[in-house]
């Protein structure tokens, strides 16, 4: 029972997907796309391929917990996805996880183009690592 997390943005949207046991983030990639619709038919067809049974979408909620342009953006791409699939798509608080991404990829040597193109699939993995996290109360 794979679960998949979605980092949405404009021009790049990154995807981390779980391993079967929801315990680990099996990978990661970026879904290039400026187009709403074009990112989110990529993610339902990579999410049914691969058995995916809930998807999580990053709300980046402003740090006082108020909803903030980005976090309608959300909103919206998450129902966008649940107009394409019968997979459960869900919001989760993602305060703070495009900095933490940076710095991952600082304390690994990731610069410049490198990082542009990676940022995206990193945050999406911390985005599935806190949410695989909070399962234990399930």
């Amino acid at each position: 029972m794979r679960v998949m997390a979605v980092d949405y943005g404009d021009a790049r949207t990154g995807v981390a997907v779980s391993d079967e046991s929801r315990t680990l983030t099996g990978d990661a990639r970026v879904v290039q796309s400026k187009r709403a619709e074009e990112a989110a038919q990529s993610i339902v067809g990579e999410a049914v391929t691969r058995g995916v049974v809930r998807i999580v979408v990053g709300y980046p909620k402003n740090m006082d917990g108020s909803v903030g342009q980005r976090a309608e953006k959300s909103e919206q791409f998450a129902q966008l996805l649940r107009s394409l699939c019968d997979i459960e798509v869900v919001l989760w608080d993602e305060r703070l996880t495009t900095m933490s991404a940076h710095r991952v990829l600082t304390d690994v040597g990731k610069f410049g183009k490198k990082r542009k193109k990676t940022v995206d699939a990193v945050a999406a993995s911390l985005i599935l690592d806190s949410y695989l996290g909070s399962l234990g109360a399930e």
